[in-house]
């Protein structure tokens, strides 16, 4: 199955959302088991998140939208902007 790389920006007047829906969050990814490749935040100049990228490996384009969009932080309306588009791991080589 083909790759899909995750990208989310948070809105920046977010304050709690990221930190009260984590849990759900985490539950959500752990439910793909083995299809999750990478999952982490994005971190500002300060260390504190400001996004997530998630590269997850589904079976097309629709199914990689369909897990960002059922996402409890996109549910809640913690993102400003989410981008799914194919990816290709290329080094290290595996």
């Amino acid at each position: 199955m083909p790759l899909f790389a995750i990208v989310c920006q948070d809105r920046p007047d977010a304050g709690s959302l990221r930190a009260d829906t984590r849990p759900r969050h985490l539950a959500h990814l752990e439910r793909i088991g083995d299809a999750l490749f990478l999952a982490g935040p994005k971190l500002g100049e300060d260390g504190a998140p400001i996004g997530s990228i998630v590269i997850v490996d589904m079976t097309d384009l629709e199914s990689a939208k369909a897990f960002a969009a059922a996402d409890p932080y996109a549910e809640a309306g913690l993102f400003s902007d989410v981008t799914v588009t194919a990816f290709r791991k290329v080094l290290p080589a595996a």
